[in-house]
């Protein structure tokens, strides 16, 4: 279960309130981050979800690993990117370091990820995927999922991706072929 937390005014929303309170939260101030925890949890379960699939409570252990990276990371925060770049970046990190120690354990059951609803995009928009592209996407191999998610819906580059997954911009060029195929073919089957 994510975290409960306590309720405490908000201020302004929008990228000036979450840099004040990020100022806040950086000197400190819990409520403060408890309010960016709020305001921006729903965008950071979804991108992780996506990245990881559903494995147990996975997605959501996560989430709050990437909230405690972030309550860590604050006092360095520099503020020269927005504070929901910043975070979103994080989140995606956390996931790609996930999928890298996946790698030298053995194979996962991917059957709880078919369970996959939709989350909130990056954007933090409501379900952003339908229901059907949404399990076809959590049916994806990892590594093929990955590429996909970080180029078509986060919009990352080949040279990004190669550099985070640790492969070569030609091998995420061929996964993200491999992914929209495997993508197509689910969805046809489906349809």
């Amino acid at each position: 279960m994510l975290i409960a937390m306590t309720q405490s005014p908000e201020p302004e929303a929008g990228e000036s309130g979450d840099r004040a309170l990020a100022r806040a939260a950086a000197a400190g101030d819990l409520a403060a981050f408890e309010a960016l925890y709020r305001r921006h949890v729903g965008r950071v379960y979804g991108v992780i979800a996506r990245l990881v699939g559903h494995h147990g409570n996975r997605a959501e252990d996560l989430t709050q690993e990437a909230f405690v990276r972030a309550w860590q990371a604050l006092p360095e925060f520099r503020h020269e990117a927005a504070f929901a770049t910043w975070l979103h970046r994080l989140a995606v990190n956390t996931a790609l370091m996930e999928l890298r120690s996946r790698r030298s354990r053995p194979q996962e059951d991917d059957d709880a990820a078919l369970e996959y609803l939709g989350q909130e995009d990056s954007a933090g928009h409501a379900t952003a995927l339908n229901l059907d592209l949404g399990r076809a996407v959590a049916s994806l191999p990892p590594r093929a999922r990955a590429v996909l998610v970080l180029y078509d819906i986060e919009g990352w580059t080949h040279d990004e991706i190669a550099t985070e997954l640790g492969m070569a911009v030609g091998s995420s060029k061929a996964q993200l072929h491999r992914a929209r195929h495997l993508l197509r073919a689910r969805l046809e089957t489906s349809a």
